[in-house]
């Protein structure tokens, strides 16, 4: 989750029970509730990055992928 323990909020992996330091940015649309500009942030670990990519594109959303810098524009809607 982000935010998590010992971790500064939008630097942990989304994976639930992970507490990595997150290395990878994922956003994600539901086209059935996000219009438009409106795309959520999931962050991951080298380990899950793979996981939650393929979670969301086995449900057909649209997904970018990206290297995480480390800061997240004002644009990110963060989902933990």
């Amino acid at each position: 989750m982000i935010g998590g323990i010992g971790g500064a909020p939008g630097d942990i992996c989304s994976r639930a029970s992970c507490r990595e330091p997150a290395t990878w940015r994922i956003d994600w649309q539901n086209p059935r509730i996000h219009t438009g500009d409106r795309w959520k942030t999931w962050l991951a670990c080298d380990e899950h990055v793979d996981y939650l990519r393929g979670f969301l594109e086995a449900r057909s959303f649209p997904v970018r992928v990206a290297e995480f810098s480390g800061v997240l524009d004002d644009q990110a809607e963060v989902d933990s």
